[in-house]
């Protein structure tokens, strides 16, 4: 055993380094121009992000839970109504949900690919039914064919969480352009991550995004006069300058976490239960997750071994203190088992291959001893 390896779960200066160059360039370009909020660079990166994704719009705003609040107010739903969502969602998703004075109904997913399992749809369907949510977890992709048939025949509104899927696709379509419109973070450990806190909606529906873009300032339709009850969620200047540095790499980055992901799937021993790997789906693997009974056992064998790791997600959203009113009488046997058993594995783009060779070999000495 090499002791004084080291492999850490997430290493955002190694994942920066190669940018550090453009970042200076383009942060002086910033303070020099004097323009700090909504400017040339938010401009350029709504621009750029509206293309790569092959979408008409994108409005930039300071986080993925804003992006989902403000869609999920842009379209005006009735205050009450139901939006379907699946049970192991990231908790943000759900409290998107609430702030925006619906009620979140929880879905079981489906346990091959860990998203929202489309057969489940029609028993969490009622006449309050008004919008479903799917959330792209870990990189890859719901199945969303079925979810939109489903969403079309009864006239409900498809909203994506893609904080997870950027550059993700299905059948040679891109996540977030699926629905009537999507949310993206930028939080910084993601595939395409900012330097601080960001995001952004991407719509084909124009209504929708004039009216977000007026939420995201106030509710302005021009400065000081106010259309709406808005926000302040407007995304910063210097963070849309780093993220079109990010942008023009983001296939290189998502190209690299595959090639770590092929290695996984290849390497690990067939005791754990690794991501589902379908040819219809380019799954960007922001996350490798694998899941195994005894998960905790494992994970501090590999922390002994100087290897880090996550859990995406160790409380199931229904088990949170903070909807334990709402839920707490529910039981999802899917989701608790997935929170239970999941464990996310180094994928980033500072890991080397070799990086991902020697936790493999280390995982296969924890089950062959």
């Amino acid at each position: 055993m090499d002791s004084k390896r080291k492999i850490d779960y997430e290493n955002l200066r190694a994942v920066n380094n190669s940018f550090l160059s453009e970042y200076h360039k383009k942060s002086a370009e910033v303070i020099e121009k004097g323009w700090y909020i909504l400017g040339q660079e938010v401009d350029k990166f709504e621009k750029e992000y509206a293309s790569y994704n092959d979408i008409e719009h994108c409005i930039g705003v300071a986080s993925g839970l804003d992006a989902l609040i403000l869609i999920l107010e842009g379209l005006d739903l009735p205050k009450g109504s139901e939006v379907i969502i699946p049970a192991n969602a990231y908790i943000a998703s759900i409290i998107s949900v609430i702030r925006a004075g619906l009620v979140p109904v929880l879905v079981e997913p489906d346990i091959r690919n860990y998203n929202l399992d489309p057969e489940k749809l029609s028993d969490a369907l009622t006449d309050k039914t008004s919008a479903v949510m799917v959330v792209h977890l870990y990189g890859g992709m719901t199945d969303m064919p079925s979810v939109k048939d489903f969403c079309t025949s009864h006239n409900l509104y498809l909203i994506e969480d893609c904080a997870q899927a950027h550059g993700a696709r299905l059948n040679d379509k891109m996540s977030g352009t699926w629905g009537d419109a999507a949310a993206f973070s930028f939080y910084p450990t993601k595939n395409l991550g900012a330097l601080g806190d960001a995001g952004a909606i991407v719509t084909s529906d124009e209504k929708l995004a004039t009216k977000v873009r007026m939420m995201r300032n106030y509710g302005f339709s021009k400065k000081y006069y106010c259309d709406y009850l808005g926000y302040n969620s407007r995304l910063d200047e210097l963070q849309a300058a780093f993220l079109r540095v990010k942008l023009k790499n983001l296939e290189d980055i998502n190209n690299h976490k595959r090639n770590l992901a092929q290695i996984y799937l290849n390497r690990l021993n067939s005791a754990y239960t690794l991501p589902y790997v379908s040819s219809d789906v380019v799954n960007v693997f922001h996350i490798f997750p694998i899941r195994y009974e005894k998960r905790d056992d494992l994970r501090k064998f590999l922390a002994e071994h100087n290897i880090g790791t996550e859990i995406h997600y160790p409380v199931p959203p229904h088990q949170q203190e903070c909807l334990k009113d709402l839920y707490g009488s529910f039981s999802f046997p899917i989701s608790e088992e997935i929170h239970s058993t999941i464990l996310s594995l180094p994928i980033s783009y500072g890991h080397m291959e070799a990086d991902i060779e020697y936790v493999c070999k280390i995982m296969n000495k924890y089950i062959e001893g």
